[in-house]
């Protein structure tokens, strides 16, 4: 099960002091999804690992939120501009909480490996939420910046290319480009580093290009 506690967070844009709830301990059963999804007994874990301000809507992990956090004055004016409106219609949910976090870390200048798997996670929150056009939405959007990371020199590590590679072709199996999802599952093999330890991946996008199904074992 997934426990949770109380912290006290301050925002590093407005200075609001606010309570958030954040995992203590969690739990995972059944394995992953086909796009690397983990599921919890009991309480998803996913939402309350993102934090957001109630008053201006910034929104991160906890150690966005201690001094290191990296605030310019055009981010300050982005959160109060974008986010800040959001917070005044209600309650923000978890998908919510991820794709502000995803702007904010866009905002930073991070990189686009960081930025899809917020993207990625808000696709995860929409299927608990039962939001099926907000999952395609993030799902189209990680893959573009996964994309983008995997066409950068640097954005991913070479033996993380071939499973990336994957999860790309994954996100558009699932959005409903079946052309667009066997492309990037044929690209898999030529990414590979080692066969001995990546087969699975190979054989995990042949299985999803050829006759898809949501579990791995």
């Amino acid at each position: 099960m997934t426990t949770l506690q109380q912290i006290d967070l301050q925002c590093p844009i407005c200075e609001n002091r606010f309570r958030s709830q954040a995992v203590v301990s969690t739990n995972s059963f059944g394995g992953k999804r086909t796009d690397f999804h983990e599921r919890a007994a009991g309480t998803q874990p996913l939402p309350y690992l993102i934090h957001t301000c109630s008053r201006c809507g910034y929104s991160g992990s906890e150690r966005d939120f201690t001094e290191d956090a990296d605030v310019s004055p055009v981010l300050k004016e982005r959160v109060w501009n974008e986010l800040a409106p959001a917070i005044a219609t209600g309650p923000v949910s978890g998908s919510e909480k991820y794709e502000a976090a995803a702007k904010v870390a866009d905002w930073q200048g991070l990189e686009p490996r960081h930025v899809a798997d917020l993207l990625l996670r808000a696709a995860w929150c929409c299927v608990d939420e039962g939001d099926i056009e907000a999952e395609r939405f993030f799902r189209r959007k990680a893959a573009w910046k996964f994309d983008e990371a995997l066409q950068s020199f640097d954005g991913v590590a070479r033996d993380e290319r071939a499973v990336l590679t994957y999860l790309v072709g994954e996100l558009w199996r699932r959005v409903g480009d079946a052309k667009l999802a066997a492309e990037w599952f044929n690209r898999v093999a030529s990414e590979v580093v080692d066969a001995h330890t990546q087969q699975w991946v190979i054989d995990a996008a042949r299985q999803q290009r050829d006759c898809p199904r949501e579990w791995f074992g």
